[in-house]
């Protein structure tokens, strides 16, 4: 088991410096108000202000207050055009020439006074010829006196925050060019009816409205509603009659529509705040802790340090701390294996190390050939064992690195099983004394697969799991007695595929099942030389198989009367 390299900096790494990089430990303060929680607010208030925007463009809903105003002006304009037209007549000396008869521009004045003083709306007469003939708003007194009549504003509302809320409003009005498409009202052309379009459509005989706007101080732009309608009678168009109207009342209503949807989001934007800061309290501050507790175990000393448990939150933020405590008992189960192994690895080197030893220091004093050839053998055989032992060591420790880098492919057992057969079969013989005449008779190998519809695929890597089964048969060609056979047999059981490797050999000691698979762990035939063997072998195949998901586990094969007749190495993988 090796441990993971650490990484360099990329400095370091431009620089040719091979020492690493190692990042003081620090933590950043947020101050009241985190990242995230100012992400969350500002996502929350963003979406709040772009449907506030929307709802405060009322542009559609001004066009409609504008039509109906217009329609309540055409409505009056017509009844006191029909008044006209049958009260302020003076009648024809010429029935057959004049059956109309004229109309009295004096009495219509008195008319137009009286409703002037009235209503808030502006009446104005215009002959046939579009010359004007009397206004609601001028007073005309003797001697050609002539008194304008202008309509006061409004008194200013007693609060003066609301007062300063409608000047704020109003300037933020004015800003925005919504009106420069509307035509200019002039006032001192009121005189000639060839400046209204409305007045010169209504002499014609058809009824006419227009919107203006009238251009104030510091940038005003009110707007004056007109509506123009024929008087008439029978047919006969004696002159015209001009309304207007201010369209401050419906700037007002517009600004109170706006200031009650403004009521409204404001207690719409307190809440979504509330929320927001109780949402992002309920994600931040679990994901500081966990980031306190994973800053303690790494630069901590010890295993004091335990991260906080959220799993009864049932959410990501459950889930992230449950993977990051199997990740942190997975670190501490890393480096407790990681020194065991180490200690493991001085151990066996010790022996040897110790046997060689001995041996140097006896050599300087045998003064006898035989005895120093022995010696000398000793140390030849303590090398040999030194190096199978330091090179199982070295693939072991890369081994982890290995399986993590290498990506996995469909291994095909079927046709692996077979090669190890054939293998095994073409080598018959290229051991002394082993398949000669004469000789002990050879240890065979055998296949026992499912038929050809049975799929015995997985997924893996080809060369990590060839290591596996070479290991196994390995180890049950060594225990078989001469003549004795190995069996490799396959079958699918559920999702998985269940690999047996039997052999004819003494079985596994009592109690020691699990123990085979322990690093350096050593029960070898009678007879074997010693030192042959690291005792590294099953312990890779029992790391490469879990690193594929799968399971390997020993167990021993008895008669009807329990007399051990062998053992078996089972091994179980995924299917694809």
């Amino acid at each position: 088991m090796a441990a993971a390299p650490l990484r360099r900096g990329p400095q370091a790494e431009a620089d040719g410096d091979a020492k690493p990089v190692v990042r003081a430990r620090r933590r950043r303060s947020y101050g009241v108000i985190s990242p995230l929680t100012r992400h969350i607010l500002t996502v929350n208030l963003l979406a709040l202000a772009l449907l506030l925007s929307g709802l405060l463009y009322l542009e559609r809903y001004q066009d409609w207050l504008v039509q109906r105003q217009l329609d309540i002006l055409t409505t009056e304009a017509r009844i006191f055009s029909g008044a006209l037209g049958e009260g302020a007549m003076e009648p024809s000396s010429d029935e057959f020439n004049e059956p109309a008869g004229t109309l009295s521009w004096t009495l219509a004045a008195q008319m137009v006074r009286r409703l002037g003083d009235t209503t808030d709306t502006r009446f104005r007469l215009y002959d046939p010829k579009g010359k004007l003939q009397a206004d609601s708003r001028v007073l005309s007194l003797a001697k050609g006196t002539r008194v304008q009549i202008e309509e006061l504003p409004p008194l200013p509302d007693g609060n003066q925050l609301t007062q300063l809320g409608i000047d704020l409003y109003n300037a933020i009005v004015r800003a925005l060019p919504t009106r420069d498409h509307l035509p200019v009202y002039a006032e001192n052309r009121a005189a000639d009816g060839s400046h209204f379009p409305d007045v010169q459509k209504a002499l014609n005989g058809e009824a006419a409205t227009h919107v203006w706007r009238v251009a104030g101080d510091a940038g005003k732009q009110d707007m004056v509603l007109t509506v123009a309608v024929p008087i008439q009678r029978y047919k006969q168009v004696l002159g015209a009659v001009l309304i207007s109207r201010s369209g401050s009342e419906i700037d007002t209503e517009v600004r109170e529509f706006r200031v009650n949807i403004l009521k409204v989001f404001g207690g719409v934007i307190v809440l979504t705040v509330l929320m927001s800061i109780y949402l992002a309290s309920t994600i931040v501050r679990p994901i500081r802790r966990l980031a306190a507790a994973a800053d303690d175990v790494r630069y901590g000393h010890g295993r004091q340090a335990v991260l906080p448990d959220f799993s009864g939150r049932h959410d990501e933020i459950g889930d992230l701390s449950q993977s990051l405590r199997a990740m942190t008992s997975a670190l501490w189960d890393r480096m407790d294996a990681i020194e065991r192994f180490a200690a493991d690895v001085a151990h066996e080197i010790k022996n040897p190390l110790t046997s060689m030893r001995s041996a140097v220091e006896t050599v300087q004093l045998v003064k006898d050939e035989t005895r120093l050839r022995k010696l000398l053998a000793i140390i030849a055989d303590d090398v040999g064992r030194l190096d199978r032992l330091i090179s199982d060591i070295s693939n072991a420790s890369r081994l982890d690195a290995e399986l993590s880098r290498a990506e996995a492919n469909s291994v095909d057992l079927r046709r692996m099983l077979t090669m190890f057969k054939d293998i095994h079969e073409n080598t018959l013989g290229a051991t002394p004394d082993e398949g000669e005449e004469g000789g002990p008779p050879p240890v065979t190998v055998e296949v026992e697969l499912p038929p050809a519809s049975r799929n015995l695929v997985v997924p893996g890597i080809e060369g990590r799991l060839t290591q596996v089964f070479q290991n196994l048969i390995s180890n049950a060609l060594s225990f078989s007695p001469p003549g004795g056979k190995v069996v490799l047999a396959a079958k699918v059981v559920g999702d998985r595929v269940e690999i047996t490797c039997t052999d004819d050999g003494p079985g596994i000691p009592a109690g020691k099942t699990e123990a085979i698979f322990d690093r350096f762990y050593t029960e070898r035939p009678a007879g074997e030389k010693f030192g042959t063997h690291s005792g590294l072998g099953l312990s890779i195949s029992k790391q490469i198989v879990e690193a594929h998901n799968g399971r390997i586990f020993a167990t021993n094969r008895t008669d009807a009367t329990g007399k051990v007749l062998g053992a078996v190495f089972t091994v179980q993988l995924p299917r694809t």
